[in-house]
């Protein structure tokens, strides 16, 4: 069962969208953090532009304990920061991503209590909305969430793959020392 602690009226933010016709509809995408996340957002909001639809940017969080071990000892303020850590992952996603709100796209901004497959499904939900998803190049629509959608989505779904880091940058990141960052001084 999805719990919403965010939704239009709380916490929900919009950006201006430039003329256009609306379409029914809106695009729904999973929000994380990661790099394929951040690509799926910046798919998502092209998406919402092209269409004149709603983007809805959404990232599913639970307890770190899980729900259950939650349920046997509740703490609403433990609760409360762990969905500002949510919320502030969200809004840096859209920061990393676009340096703000996304231009010309309406777009709102959810934090759910849930697990991210029903949660996404919950919100997408017409048959007219799009759900746009990240994945891993190698792990291309493999992972379980990738499954769930593809079994319970009822609209169409759109994977989007990560931006592939340049050969030989891990190697190069992991022969770096803390001094390879270290601010200078002029």
């Amino acid at each position: 069962m999805a719990r919403h602690e965010a939704g239009a009226g709380a916490g929900a933010e919009t950006g201006s969208v430039s003329g256009g016709k609306r379409r029914e509809g809106r695009v729904v995408v999973g929000v994380g953090g990661s790099l394929a996340s951040l690509a799926a957002l910046r798919a998502g909001a092209e998406q919402a532009r092209r269409g004149g639809r709603v983007l809805v940017a959404v990232l599913a969080w639970e307890p770190p304990e899980g729900e259950g071990r939650y349920l046997h000892r509740p703490d609403p303020e433990w609760a409360r920061h762990w969905w500002m850590e949510a919320r502030g992952r969200l809004d840096r996603a859209f920061d990393e991503a676009f340096g703000g709100m996304p231009p010309g796209v309406v777009a709102e901004r959810r934090v759910i209590r849930s697990r991210p497959g029903p949660a996404l499904c919950g919100l997408a939900a017409d048959p007219d909305d799009l759900l746009v998803l990240g994945t891993r190049p190698a792990r291309h629509g493999t992972t379980g969430i990738h499954r769930y959608l593809r079994a319970h989505a009822p609209c169409a779904v759109l994977t989007v793959p990560a931006p592939r880091k340049p050969r030989g940058f891990r190697r190069t990141l992991r022969r770096m020392t803390p001094q390879d960052f270290a601010l200078v001084s002029h």
